[in-house]
């Protein structure tokens, strides 16, 4: 008896190791890509929470300064004023205690927001690190299903190239 052969469509995918190899390797770039994805928002939203921090830091100093001011206004119109004035000099002792401790807390609050600003910056160039690392990421995945449209080499390849250096990227972006 004759044996009849049949063709299923997809059939020439069973009798492809390269195709299964590439179909595992964009799995993997897929991998990559979500975990940077991930790193990638997650340092940008602490950028962003750094940078408000610092913010509120640096209200705080103007605050302390504005008091700072006020206390010297106050000085200067007790000076205009008359400073032999019976509580005069007790006014001046009391603006001279406020005066210093304003200009502590102030200077307390510029050192918490310079750090906070340059740890939203640091942030932040992680965060480029890892989004140049995921947009390699991508490319290198969309370049690795390109294999599976015109079954060139070329392009799984390219792929490969582009992964490896996205996850080098992505690393560069930890030890920053």
């Amino acid at each position: 008896m004759a044996e009849l052969e049949i063709h299923h469509e997809g059939a020439e995918h069973e009798h492809d190791p390269v195709g299964k190899r590439v179909g595992v390797m964009a799995a993997l770039l897929a991998v990559f890509l979500a975990v940077v994805t991930i790193l990638s928002h997650r340092t940008h939203t602490e950028a962003i929470i750094r940078k408000t921090d610092s913010n509120d830091q640096w209200q705080y100093y103007q605050a302390n300064k504005l008091k700072q001011h006020n206390v010297e206004l106050g000085e200067r119109l007790i000076g205009i004023l008359g400073p032999n004035n019976p509580g005069a000099k007790e006014a001046l002792a009391q603006f001279a205690k406020d005066k210093q401790k304003y200009i502590d807390q102030a200077n307390e609050q510029k050192e918490k927001a310079t750090g906070q600003s340059e740890q939203s910056e640091a942030a932040e160039h992680r965060g480029l690190r890892y989004d140049l690392g995921e947009g390699l990421l991508e490319i290198a995945l969309v370049l690795s299903s390109l294999y599976f449209i015109s079954r060139k080499m070329l392009f799984p390849v390219i792929g490969v190239i582009a992964g490896v250096a996205g996850v080098i990227l992505a690393i560069s972006g930890l030890l920053a």
